[in-house]
């Protein structure tokens, strides 16, 4: 089941990104059977990041929200989430970004 994640950071966030960018990398290369496609959102190109997107592959709601809640930027208490179950369409075409 695929699960979509969207992160919104508090202006705190800035500061972990700088502090835990290299743990945050490690656990999602860690995950990545499960955590397809990750990044970061900014306003505008060059701007400062205010939140990220991932996508996972996972059997159900309460992986999703382990994984989430497990991730070092997470667990700074600088971020929150909306979590959505998500179906692409044209489902039996590949997309390579």
């Amino acid at each position: 089941m695929r699960w979509i994640a969207i992160f919104t950071d508090t202006p705190a966030m800035l500061a972990v990104r700088q502090q835990q960018g290299q743990a945050h990398l490690d656990f999602l290369a860690c995950h990545k059977t499960e955590i397809q496609l990750a990044g970061g959102c900014r306003s505008d190109a060059g701007g400062d990041y205010i939140g990220g997107l991932w996508v996972m592959e996972v059997p159900n709601r309460a992986r999703a929200v382990a994984l989430i809640e497990q991730d070092p930027y997470f667990l700074s208490g600088a971020r929150q989430y909306e979590l959505r179950t998500w179906g692409k369409a044209f489902e039996d075409e590949m997309v390579v970004l």
